[in-house]
This record gives C-alpha cells, structure tokens and sequence, in this order.
C-alpha cells in the first residue's frame, strides 16, 4: 500500500530480512532506550541534561543491548550515526555505537515537537521534511543509523518502544520511502538465525 510517498508492508519478521539488512541500503530508525530519569522542563537546554528526561538504568542495558545485537546479526551501519540533540539520544547512540562518530541533528527536535499540539502546517512541514530524509539512499552497502523518538500514533513512523527500531528502504529523491519493519528490541533478540 502505498499513501504519501510511503510504502507500507505487513509482513512477518523472517531471516531473509536479515540478509537484505546485511547488504545494505536500509535507514535503521530507533527510538532512545527508556527515559524515566527527571522530566523534559518547559525551558529544557540541550545542554543541560538535568533540564531533560534522562536513560533510566534499564535504557542504558537497552542501548548496549541494541548495538550489541547489530554487530551480533552483521547488519553494517554507517558513521556517523544521526542523533536528537537531547542528552537520552545522543547516550543511547554512544552505548549502542561505543566506537563510532555520534552527529547531532537538530530537526530530530521537530520530531519530538510532533507529540505536542502544534499546527497542523508546521506538522506539514516536519513530515515533508522527514520525507526528504528517509528517502536519502545511505553509502553503497550500508545502513544509515539514526537514533531520535517516537511519533504519535497515525504520524510518520507511528508509535515506537523504548529502543524499538524501524527499517526503512529509502527509494530515492522524489520517490518516497517504504516502511520495511518495525522491530521491538525483543524481536530483535530473539531473531534464531540457522
């Protein structure tokens, strides 16, 4: 089904996935692990962390986790690795990709300003900007990495769990994108690869 620019397919998760994966040309978009430490204050700096919800002890274990279960699976990812300027991004990035270069993207702030109530024409713009991004096919043989938020149900990638990760073939300028799989960190565990 295609709405928008973007390819939608139901399927079940399979190993033939993981080999696609493996050969590159996919965004792997993830949302932070679990942040239940403090809260994001109205008057929140990047800056400061103390301003901003923060990874609590189990969403630190979830970003090592995330990037372990990468590098177990083969799947290639390219640096550097996009990150939201909050403090839970850009933790979650340097847990999960310990020996790669983290870079800051401010627009992944326009997608965190989805979730509050914003109008409908600044929405507009974010989603066509979003669009232009996940349509950017990555270097020849990778995956672009991108560690940022969920959305609100129905809006661009939909709701994603804590460390949950979509796959997204970009298709081109122009062209739209196709939401390949939506992944709970769990599902990506216990992936039995024979």
């Amino acid at each position: 089904m295609k709405l928008n620019g973007i390819i939608r397919r139901k399927e079940k998760l399979n190993i033939s996935d993981l080999d696609l994966w493996r050969k590159g040309g996919f965004i792997l978009y993830a949302r932070h692990g679990e942040a239940t430490v403090g809260i994001d204050q109205h008057n929140l700096s990047f800056q400061d962390c103390m301003s901003q919800r923060n990874l609590s002890e189990a969403g630190r274990r979830e970003a090592v986790l995330f990037g372990q279960l990468l590098r177990y699976w083969q799947i290639p990812v390219v640096s550097p690795i996009i990150a939201s300027p909050f403090c839970r991004t850009i933790e979650t990035a340097q847990l999960a990709f310990p020996n790669t270069y983290i870079q800051m993207d401010p627009f992944w702030f326009d997608i965190y300003s989805l979730d509050g109530k914003i109008p409908i024409n600044e929405q507009t713009k974010i989603l066509s900007n979003l669009q232009a991004v996940l349509e950017k096919k990555p270097p020849y043989r990778m995956n672009q990495g991108i560690i940022a938020h969920s959305f609100p149900e129905g809006i661009g990638l939909g709701h994603i769990s804590n460390m949950g990760m979509v796959v997204v073939k970009p298709l081109g300028a122009g062209n739209g994108y196709e939401i390949v799989k939506k992944l709970t960190l769990e599902n990506l565990s216990r992936l039995n690869y024979k």
